[in-house]
């Protein structure tokens, strides 16, 4: 097992003896474990490097981004979209897609000399929500309910929707990359077979159709199953708790298998979607019973730490490498105007008034999934641009905790309620 690995286990044990008491503050945990991270990378930076820019870091993280995608998926209520529908439904199929497209233009104007293609996986790195470094908003009695709701919801599907793009754009940037990179001596049409050949499957085995079917038929199928079984007292909620933590596991194994060799994120999302409808179906309660999430929820959680622990090795990694200040400047506009432009607009004619339209953009911290996908981009492509998106990935993070975990409640404690909200 890598030290790195052994390390972080040892960190999170310390850390989760003495978690109890800075429960009160959302985001002590995150905090907490990204300075253990850094001070335990401190004595040798450049092994850290090394450790993270490995196969197995890759594996690792790819399983805990599975873990994590399918627990989002089936802890909403409600239908697809849960009981919000149709705002969700303009959150994550216009907002998202338009600040891709408003972050990758700003990425042109910042880094001129990026790749396209290396742009689109830095917009797909930072621009996944998640409230783990700002989860005392979502019980923030200051924020209505319904916002609230509409923001959880939100953070438990962007990330799967985005990860299909995620995974054609870094594959894509990979093979792009080795023929770019190529000197021009050595570019035959015989050369540029390979890469090229690599390229076209990349985009192929990208493509998410495979992976969706994979997750619909494992997670309809064993949903069904544990309806079934639950209803006919063949199984409690003991064992459909560990199905729910095996499934997404065999999900993205499934996919992972070379004759589909397709997106394993997209098949343990799908099936947790798909679980997670299948397995409530016929029943008055709109979501799964908390007795059944809570070993898939404690393992994500205790993954997740791991993750914030890697991000602080991460964080000492690129300050000891140097920052520029439009690196900075990117994690700014991520944090701010390249999401709440395009929440607002994507919100205009809906039942949310302009108000809240602004709360929801300026309520977006970025975490789990945007280290993962940080680590990923960075274990995978070429030294310099790999630098670049975890610089980036880095600098969103961290200024989401200051952003959404330290000042936004702060702010939003000084707020009078003007109406008792529930």
């Amino acid at each position: 097992m890598p030290h790195l690995v052994l390390i972080g286990l040892a960190a999170i044990l310390l850390w989760s003896l003495i978690a109890h008491r800075f429960e009160r503050w959302g985001v002590a945990g995150p905090i907490g474990l990204l300075l253990l991270g850094a001070v335990t990378v401190v004595w040798d930076v450049d092994s850290f490097g090394s450790a993270i820019d490995s196969p197995i870091s890759e594996k690792i993280v790819e399983v805990i981004l599975a873990i994590l995608l399918f627990a989002d998926a089936t802890e909403v209520k409600g239908g697809i979209f849960g009981r919000e529908g149709r705002v969700i439904a303009r959150l994550v199929l216009i907002a998202l897609p338009l600040s891709i497209v408003l972050t990758v233009a700003a990425g042109v104007l910042l880094i001129p000399d990026t790749g396209l293609l290396v742009l689109l996986v830095v917009a797909c790195v930072i621009l996944p929500i998640d409230f783990a470094p700002a989860a005392s908003l979502l019980r923030n009695r200051r924020i209505p309910a319904r916002l609230r709701q509409i923001l959880n919801v939100e953070s438990g599907y962007n990330d799967g929707l985005i990860s299909p793009v995620f995974g054609m754009s870094l594959a894509l940037a990979v093979i792009w990359s080795t023929i770019v990179h190529t000197p021009e001596s050595d570019i035959t049409e015989d050369a540029l077979d390979g890469p090229v050949t690599q390229f076209l499957e990349a985009f192929v085995n990208a493509v998410p159709a495979i992976a969706v079917v994979i997750g619909i038929a494992l997670g309809t199928g064993i949903g069904y199953l544990v309806r079934i079984a639950r209803a006919r007292l063949i199984a409690d909620a003991l064992g459909a708790r560990y199905v729910m933590l095996i499934l997404p596991l065999i999900a993205y194994g499934v996919a992972s298998i070379p004759v589909f060799n397709a997106n394993g994120f997209v098949a343990a999302f799908v099936a947790g979607i798909g679980y997670r409808l299948t397995r409530t179906r016929g029943h008055r309660s709109e979501g799964i019973d908390h007795s059944e999430l809570l070993l898939v929820e404690e393992v994500g959680a205790l993954a997740a730490n791991f993750v914030w622990f890697v991000l602080g090795g991460a964080m000492l990694l690129v300050v000891t490498s140097g920052i520029d200040w439009w690196m900075l400047l990117f994690a700014v506009l991520a944090l701010t105007v390249l999401r709440v432009i395009p929440v607002y607009l994507s919100l205009m004619r809906s039942s949310v008034g302009r108000r809240d339209r602004l709360l929801i953009g300026a309520l977006g911290p970025r975490g789990t999934a945007s280290i993962v996908f940080g680590l990923l981009a960075y274990n995978a492509l070429p030294e310099d641009e790999g630098v670049i998106v975890l610089t980036i990935m880095v600098a969103t993070v961290v200024g989401s905790i200051l952003l959404h975990g330290l000042a936004a409640p702060l702010l939003l404690n000084r707020r009078k309620l003007d109406e008792e909200i529930v």
